[in-house]
């Protein structure tokens, strides 16, 4: 026990635990500093992250994507109704349009037979065939113009124009002039 009271030896282990006690001093530091965290992510963090932000962006380009496709959809199914509305309002009109001038083809047609057909039934009367008469006629109602020598001639043309279908009305401006 003298040993450890002798003041050499006491500072020499003093010396020689305290140059230890500082060496593990420094390696418990060193190794504290070794587990320290770094605030600055790895590049195995980085690539991580700059994925994950891809695959988000990605998504919300497709619900944009979609929002906008279905919005396109719409508006192509309204564009498309909207077209078939004129087409049929169209096709009504030109439908319309063809009845009316059809119509009134067959009516000038219609007219244009009433008037040949009474011109010749005149023509074939032997009292009447000799005399300028004039024979109209529009949407079926005959105007006769002329002069005739007596009422019974006139009377007779005015007579045989109501004969003949499509005649609606008969305008006898027929005058009667001695010759």
């Amino acid at each position: 026990m003298n040993d450890i009271h002798n003041p050499v030896e006491t500072a020499s282990l003093f010396r020689h635990g305290s140059s230890r006690l500082a060496a593990s001093l420094l390696m418990i530091l060193g190794l504290g500093a070794c587990h320290k965290a770094d605030d600055r992510p790895t590049a195995g963090q980085q690539l991580d992250a700059a994925i994950h932000k891809t695959e988000r962006l990605a998504e919300e380009a497709k619900a944009k994507a979609e929002d906008s496709g279905a919005g396109l959809k719409a508006k192509t199914e309204e564009t498309f109704a909207n077209a078939g509305i004129a087409l049929k309002n169209a096709t009504e009109s030109a439908e319309s349009s063809a009845k009316v001038a059809t119509d009134k083809a067959i009516d000038k047609m219609d007219d244009m037979a009433i008037t040949t057909a009474i011109s010749a039934a005149l023509a074939k009367d032997p009292e009447i065939k000799l005399l300028k008469i004039n024979v109209d006629t529009k949407s079926g109602a005959v105007v006769l113009n002329g002069s005739v020598p007596d009422a019974s001639v006139r009377d007779r043309a005015g007579a045989m124009a109501k004969t003949f279908n499509g005649v609606q009305s008969v305008d006898n401006r027929l005058v009667i002039k001695a010759q």
